[in-house]
C-alpha cells in the first residue's frame, strides 16, 4: 500500500508539470550505457535518426560511469565498435602496450578517456543525438508509436519513435511494459543446464561500486577518514590468488592485488579481489528510493576496502582520484551491474549452445550477431549461502550470441540489449562482459535499422541482412580468432562458418576462450558437401563426396549440382576477381579460405536465408 501511494503522489506531481514539446525521430534508446552508445553509432551511421537518454553526464556504462576500465576478454576479437573504441584508446595512449598495464587484461585505460573517446565517436554521427542528465519517466506503445517522457532540467520532454531499446542496465523499460522476465538462478529442470541449482531462486550477483586509486607519490598519507563500521577481518583473504591452471593453494600477494587493475597514469582500478569491494543486493524490483538507500551501503563496503588497503595494507600514498568522475564522492555515478533482469526471447541463449554449438539442440550459431571469449565467471563470494555451481568445471569455447535472444516474444517494437537478454542466469556470466555488450548494442542498432528499412515487424526482419551489415561494418559474426576485419577474405570466411559449410573448432583456454577457423587447412569433398546440403535441395541425394581433400574438379561437380550451368571458366575468372594466390585448376586441393571465397562468389551463400533457430527457410511458390 505504501509503495502504491508513493506511485500515486509521483504520478500527480508528474502531471502537474507541463511537458515542453514532442520530438519525432526513428529510433529511441534509453540508456547510453556500453550497449547503448553502441547502438546510438551503429543506428545513426546507418542513417537512423536516434535520440539516446542517458541519465549521467558521461557514455559507456560499466566501461566509464561504473569505472569498470579493464576489458575482459575478445583481446583477438576486435569486432566492430569495439575494436574501433580499442583503436581510439591505442591511438590516444600511444599504442597498445600502453594499455597493457595491469595483469588482468590487456586493455586497461582511465574511465574518464573511455568517456571522452565515445563522446567523441558519437558527435561524428549526424543522426544520433544524445539527451545527457535525462532520465526517463514513462514509455509507452500504442499505435505502432513509442511515447517516452523523460526529465531533463527540472522539465518534461516527450518524444516519439515506431522502435525503442531498453539499454538500462536493469532492464527497466522492458518491465514497465508488463513483460515477464527471470531474476536470480534457473533451476535445472526449467533451464535444461545440468550445471544449474536444482531449485531456483532470486539470488543475483555480487555488484560492485569501483573505486579509481591515483598514485599520489611515495611519503605523501592519502588516507581516508576510517568508514563506520570498519572491521579488517572483511577483507582478510584479499591479498589471496589462487591459480586455476593448478591445485595449488592460493598464495598472498597484496601487490599483485593491487596490480591487477593497474590502469595509465598511477591510478588502479578497485574492482573484484576475493573479500573485497563486491556487495551482494538484489536491487531489480526495489523503488528507486530503496535502490538508492542500497547504493550506499555499497560504496560504504567500497570505502571500507579503500581504507582497508590505505591503513592495513600500507598504500597510504594512494588515495580517490579527484580528476576522474564527476561525483563529489569522487566516487562513480553508477555500480557496476553484474546482472538485470532477463527476458524471454525468439530463442534462449542458454549453455548448450556456447559449449556444443554444433551440437545443441538447434543451429544458432547460425544466426549470431555478437561475439566473446571471456569463460563464464560469476560473483557470489558475498552472499555465502547462494548454492555453490561448478564454474571450474563449465569449460566453454568462445561463442556468438544469436539475433532472437535480443528480440522479446511479447513485443513487436522493443530491442533488448545491455544484460537483459534472453539468457541463462550461468551464460549471462559471460555475455555480461564489456566487449560482449558493446556488440549486443552493435547489433541491436544494425536490427532497429533493419526493421526500419524492410518496413517489418523485428520478428520478421532478414536476419542475413542484419548479419551482413554487421560484417559491412567490421563486426564479427562468427568468434574465429585466425582472422580480422582487415583479412580480404573476412567476410566470405565469416559467412561459411554461419552457414554451416565449415564449422569451427573451440577450445576452453584459460580466461580467453577461442574457436579457430584454420583458413589455411585443406578442405574435404565431405565437409564441403555436407555443409552445404542443408540449404541446397540438389544436393541432399547427392552422396558421393569422401573424406579426401577437395579438389578443383570435385568442386566444379558439386557447384554444377547446384548451377547446372555453371562453366570453369566462370571460376578461374571468379578465382582471379578475388585475388586468390596461385591458380586455380582441376587439380588443385583447395583451402577451407579458398573454398570459402568461392562459394560466396559463386552461389552468394548469404542469399539462403534462416529462421530464428538457425534452419534454411525455404522459398514459397
Amino acid at each position: 500500500m505504501k509503495k502504491t501511494a508513493a506511485i500515486l503522489v509521483f504520478l500527480l506531481y508528474i502531471l502537474q508539470i507541463p511537458v515542453q514539446g514532442q520530438d519525432r525521430v526513428d529510433l529511441i534508446i534509453v540508456g547510453g550505457g556500453a550497449s547503448g552508445t553502441a547502438a546510438g553509432i551503429a543506428a545513426g551511421r546507418m542513417g537512423t535518426k536516434t535520440v539516446i537518454l542517458e541519465p549521467t553526464s558521461w557514455l559507456g556504462g560499466m566501461l566509464t560511469s561504473a569505472g569498470v576500465s579493464a576489458i575482459d576478454g575478445n583481446h583477438r576479437l576486435p569486432s566492430g565498435i569495439w575494436g574501433e573504441f580499442r583503436k581510439e584508446l591505442e591511438a590516444y595512449y600511444g599504442g597498445p602496450e600502453k594499455l597493457s598495464t595491469g595483469w588482468v587484461s590487456n586493455t586497461l585505460f582511465e574511465p574518464r578517456i573511455g568517456n571522452e573517446i565515445l563522446q567523441k565517436m558519437a558527435a561524428t554521427v549526424p543522426d544520433l543525438t544524445v539527451r545527457f542528465e535525462s532520465q526517463w519517466t514513462s514509455a509507452n506503445y500504442t499505435e505502432g508509436l513509442w511515447t517516452v517522457v523523460f526529465r531533463q532540467n527540472g522539465q518534461l520532454y516527450r518524444i516519439q519513435a515506431p522502435l525503442l531499446i531498453d539499454a538500462t542496465e536493469l532492464g527497466d523499460v522492458a518491465a514497465a511494459q508488463g513483460l515477464p522476465y527471470r531474476l536470480g538462478m534457473d533451476a535445472r529442470a526449467e533451464i535444461g543446464e545440468e550445471f544449474a541449482p536444482e531449485q531456483g531462486n532470486d539470488i543475483v550477483q555480487d555488484l560492485t561500486y569501483v573505486a579509481t586509486l591515483q598514485d599520489y607519490g611515495q611519503g605523501v598519507d592519502r588516507t581516508i577518514p576510517r568508514p563506520a563500521d570498519y572491521d579488517p577481518a572483511e577483507f582478510a583473504c584479499a591479498c589471496a590468488h589462487a591459480d586455476p591452471t593448478t591445485d595449488h593453494d592460493p598464495t598472498l600477494d597484496c601487490g599483485k592485488m593491487m596490480d591487477y587493475g593497474k590502469l595509465p597514469n598511477g591510478k588502479y582500478m578497485i574492482n573484484w579481489p576475493n573479500c573485497g569491494n563486491d556487495h551482494y543486493v538484489n536491487l531489480v524490483e526495489l523503488s528507486p528510493e530503496e535502490r538508492e538507500k542500497e547504493l550506499e551501503k555499497a560504496k560504504q563496503t567500497t570505502l571500507r576496502f579503500v581504507y582497508y588497503i590505505q591503513h592495513e595494507l600500507g598504500f597510504r600514498h594512494l588515495g580517490l582520484a579527484e580528476d576522474e568522475y564527476p561525483s563529489d564522492d569522487h566516487l562513480p555515478m553508477i555500480p557496476y551491474h553484474r546482472e538485470s533482469r532477463r527476458y524471454r526471447g525468439l530463442v534462449d541463449f542458454t549453455l548448450p549452445f556456447v559449449r556444443s554449438p554444433y551440437a545443441a539442440p538447434s543451429s544458432l550459431y547460425r544466426t549470431g550477431v555478437a561475439v566473446g571469449d571471456y569463460t563464464i565467471d560469476h560473483h557470489h563470494k558475498k552472499k555465502p549461502d547462494a548454492p555453490a555451481i561448478d564454474f571450474i568445471k563449465i569449460r566453454v569455447p568462445s561463442y556468438n550470441v544469436p539475433l532472437g535472444a535480443l528480440i522479446p516474444k511479447e513485443h513487436p517494437a522493443l530491442i533488448l540489449a545491455e544484460k537483459s537478454i534472453s539468457v541463462s542466469n550461468i551464460v549471462n556470466g559471460a555475455t555480461r562482459l564489456q566487449p560482449v555488450v558493446l556488440g549486443i548494442g552493435h547489433a541491436a542498432g544494425v536490427l532497429a535499422t533493419e526493421a526500419l528499412k524492410q518496413k517489418k515487424p523485428l520478428s520478421e526482419v532478414s536476419i542475413r541482412s542484419v548479419q551482413q551489415a554487421l560484417l559491412d561494418q567490421k563486426a564479427y559474426i562468427m568468434p574465429f580468432i585466425d582472422m580480422t576485419p582487415s583479412d580480404p577474405y573476412f567476410q566470405s570466411m565469416q559467412k561459411a562458418g554461419a552457414l554451416g559449410v565449415f564449422k569451427g573448432e573451440g577450445v576452453p583456454y584459460l580466461w580467453a576462450n577461442q574457436t579457430w577457423f584454420y583458413p589455411e587447412r585443406l578442405a574435404t569433398e565431405f565437409e564441403t558437401v555436407d555443409g552445404l546440403r542443408p540449404f541446397y535441395p540438389e544436393l541432399r541425394d547427392f552422396w558421393g563426396a569422401s573424406g579426401d581433400y577437395l579438389r578443383g574438379e570435385r568442386l566444379i561437380l558439386i557447384l554444377q549440382r547446384i548451377r547446372p550451368d555453371l562453366i570453369e571458366e566462370t571460376i578461374l575468372n571468379e578465382w582471379k576477381t578475388a585475388g586468390l594466390s596461385g591458380q586455380f585448376s582441376a587439380a588443385r586441393t583447395l583451402t577451407r579460405k579458398e573454398t570459402a571465397v568461392l562459394l560466396d562468389r559463386i552461389l552468394n551463400i548469404f542469399q539462403k536465408e534462416v529462421d530464428w533457430s538457425g534452419y534454411w527457410i525455404e522459398p514459397r511458390d
